[in-house]
C-alpha cells in the first residue's frame, strides 16, 4: 500500500480533530483541510479501501490501528519540527505550526531521529500541547478551558488551539500565550482577564480554545 502525502494529511487531520474533541465526519475534514466536499468523499473512499479508517453508521470517521500509527508518526515529526523552530531558531510561537506543516513531509527519518536526540521526546510544543492529546487527557492533567474559569480565579495559560494562525496572532497581541499568568475578572458572554496588568476580553469561542491550569504561587 502506497501512503501518499495526501493520505498522510487526511489521517493527521482526523487525529488532530479528535484531539480537539471533535466528532470527525466528512464536513469536518473539508473544514480542517480546506478542500471541497467531493474531494473529501473520494479521499474517504480511498482511505476506507486501504483499511486506514472506519466509517460508522452515523458517518463518523475513526482511524484503524494502521491509520493511527501513520497519523501519530506524522504528528510526532510535526511536533519535533515546531520545537526545533522555536527552541533552536527562535521563531515566534504563533508562526511555528504553519512552518512545520510545510516542512513535515520533507524531513527524512534520519533527520527526525537527530531532532529527537537533540530535543528529547515527551515534551510540550510551543503551543503547550503533547504529540497525542485530547480534552480528556488535558483534564486529567488538571487543565480546563478558560471559559470554565471562575471570577477572581488565578490561572496560567497551559495550551491553545494551534491550527489557526490569525487566532494565535490575536492571542499574542493580547498578551495571552502558554505560560502567561491570568486573573479572571468576569465570566459571561465574554471572559475578561487581567494579563500583565492589562484587561483583555475574549469571546466564549476564543476562551474555549485556551486551556488553563491553577497557579500555585501565593497571591501578593
Amino acid at each position: 500500500m502506497r501512503i501518499t502525502i495526501s493520505k498522510e494529511n487526511y489521517l493527521k487531520a482526523i487525529a488532530e480533530a479528535e484531539s480537539e474533541g471533535e466528532n470527525v465526519k466528512a464536513i469536518t475534514l473539508s473544514r480542517w483541510l480546506e478542500v471541497s466536499a467531493p474531494a473529501v468523499t473520494m479521499a474517504i473512499k480511498r482511505l476506507k479501501r486501504d483499511e486506514l479508517i472506519r466509517v460508522g453508521d452515523e458517518a463518523q470517521i475513526t482511524l484503524t490501528a494502521t491509520g493511527r500509527e501513520i497519523a501519530t508518526r506524522l504528528l510526532h515529526r510535526h511536533h519535533l519540527i515546531e520545537r526545533m523552530l522555536a527552541e533552536i531558531f527562535g521563531l515566534e510561537w504563533y508562526k511555528v505550526h504553519d512552518e512545520a506543516e510545510a516542512l513535515e513531509h520533507a524531513v527524512s527519518a534520519d533527520f527526525e531521529r537527530k531532532l529527537a536526540e537533540k530535543l528529547g521526546n515527551g515534551r510540550l510544543c510551543p503551543h503547550g500541547n503533547l504529540v497525542v492529546d485530547s480534552p480528556r487527557e488535558r483534564r486529567s492533567r488538571g487543565l480546563k478551558p478558560l471559559e470554565e474559569a471562575h471570577c477572581r480565579e488565578r490561572v496560567s495559560v497551559a495550551s491553545v488551539f494551534e491550527r489557526d494562525r490569525a487566532f494565535l496572532e490575536d492571542l499574542d497581541r493580547k498578551g495571552i500565550r502558554p505560560g502567561v499568568a491570568l486573573e479572571v475578572l468576569a465570566v459571561g458572554d465574554e471572559v475578561a482577564v487581567k494579563a500583565a496588568n492589562k484587561t483583555v476580553r475574549l469571546d466564549r469561542a476564543t476562551a474555549a480554545k485556551v486551556w488553563v491550569g491553577a497557579r500555585s504561587e501565593p497571591r501578593p
